[in-house]
């Protein structure tokens, strides 16, 4: 009997055929589940790769300090209308779980791509405007996004 491991290991060589069986906790998602995945983790990387093209823009044409509160003032603005666009279109889940799922994408790919990769350092996070700010502000706006789009 495969382990849980060996069997995703196994449905990962034979994706196209076998996601509907991707094993979760002891349970099988379907096609539909995935795609709700998809479509909500797609909605939170491009408002993590607009964040991200604000700060390149700030960094190039200002101080980063200017180009910090920019970024502030632009993070919960870009995933407001994302989350906007989300809710109108999809609305998958409840604007907490939403919240929840976008922010932490942004904070995944924000220690793993920017720190790790690109900066070789974790000084970003020491930094409240330049990552604590909008990390908090992006969870609020899509929350509040998602109340507001609820009715």
């Amino acid at each position: 009997m495969l382990s849980k491991l060996g069997k995703i290991a196994i449905l990962a060589i034979d994706c196209p055929k076998n996601i509907q069986l991707l094993i979760n906790k002891g349970n099988t998602m379907d096609k539909l589940n995935i795609r709700k995945l998809i479509v909500i983790l797609v909605h939170s990387l491009v408002g993590w790769a607009l964040c991200g093209a604000t700060m390149g823009i700030g960094m190039a044409v200002t101080y980063l300090e200017n180009a910090l509160i920019i970024h502030a003032i632009a993070a919960p603005i870009i995933f407001a209308i994302i989350s906007l666009i989300y809710y109108r279109k999809f609305n998958y889940n409840t604007p907490l779980h939403t919240a929840i799922v976008f922010v932490s994408l942004v904070v995944f790919m924000d220690v793993f791509f920017v720190a790790f990769l690109i900066e070789k350092s974790f000084e970003m996070f020491t930094s409240i405007l330049g990552t604590w700010i909008p990390f908090a502000l992006i969870f609020i706006s899509t929350y509040l996004t998602g109340l507001y789009a609820k009715k």
